[in-house]
């Protein structure tokens, strides 16, 4: 997020390898959620696992931003608009995080389903799949660019990551009805559903605080979600975890 000079160069210097070390981490998670979708659509253990084992990168990087956040503020203790982007950062870490336990979790369960005869075609999750690399690529180019016009971008485009959700699970409840066999593979995929549904919404967080840190200003009301809400939803932690498995 670009702003303006300070005069204190070292400070300039600080903030620049703030973003610097948030654009890196944003890079790891695309990177990982790339390997989770081939993991996915492959059925290849090797990537998973090597999506998997990216997870801890991820982690290291989040304590060392929030490491430079908690220096910057003690030592330069930073002002309106210093100060609202640096709070925006340690908000969006968070949120990279996030996505990165979703990823692993993605390729976890891509293992699991290598194993099964999938009694659906994998298009729609493909489809979901690359809906969702695309929003967070479109995200970390705002962050980096400062720009709040492609975060607009991000937070219209949940809704269609939500809309295809929504599908997804009401064609795999069918299978589920239709012939309990199908009940494990289509459960498996109901949670990689999910989660590619939480890593949209993450996203779009990220978007929204990337907004905010940019023009001052929140993006006006609700932003845009599915216009059903499917049971599935009920079974969502009352925390903001990943759903079906721990990180």
């Amino acid at each position: 997020m670009a702003d303006t000079p300070h005069i204190v160069r070292a400070y300039e210097r600080e903030l620049q390898q703030l973003r610097d070390l948030v654009t890196a981490m944003g890079g790891v998670v695309e990177n990982q959620l790339a390997l989770a979708a081939e993991a996915l659509a492959t059925g290849s253990t090797e990537t998973a696992t090597s999506a998997i084992e990216q997870d801890g990168q991820v982690d290291e990087m989040e304590r060392q931003a929030e490491q430079m956040v908690i220096r910057v503020l003690a030592l330069r203790q930073p002002m309106a608009a210093d100060l609202r982007q640096i709070v925006a950062t340690l908000k969006i870490i968070g949120g990279l995080e996030r996505i990165g336990d979703y990823a692993k979790n993605v390729a976890k369960r891509s293992m699991v389903l290598a194993q099964s005869t999938l009694p659906v075609r994998a298009s729609g999750i493909v489809h979901m799949t690359r809906l969702v690399q695309a929003n967070l690529k479109l995200t970390m180019d705002a962050f980096g660019e400062g720009d709040a016009g492609k975060a607009v971008q991000v937070w219209v485009a949940d809704q269609q990551v939500d809309d295809l959700y929504d599908t997804l699970f009401r064609e795999l409840v069918t299978y589920m009805m239709e012939d309990p066999r199908n009940i494990t593979a289509c459960t498996h995929l109901l949670f990689v559903a999910k989660n590619l549904e939480r890593v949209g919404d993450h996203s779009t967080n990220i978007a929204e605080t990337i907004h905010y840190a940019v023009t001052g200003e929140s993006l006006p009301g609700a932003r845009p979600k599915g216009s059903t809400v499917s049971s599935y939803d009920l079974l969502r932690p009352s925390r903001d975890g990943a759903a079906g498995q721990g990180s």
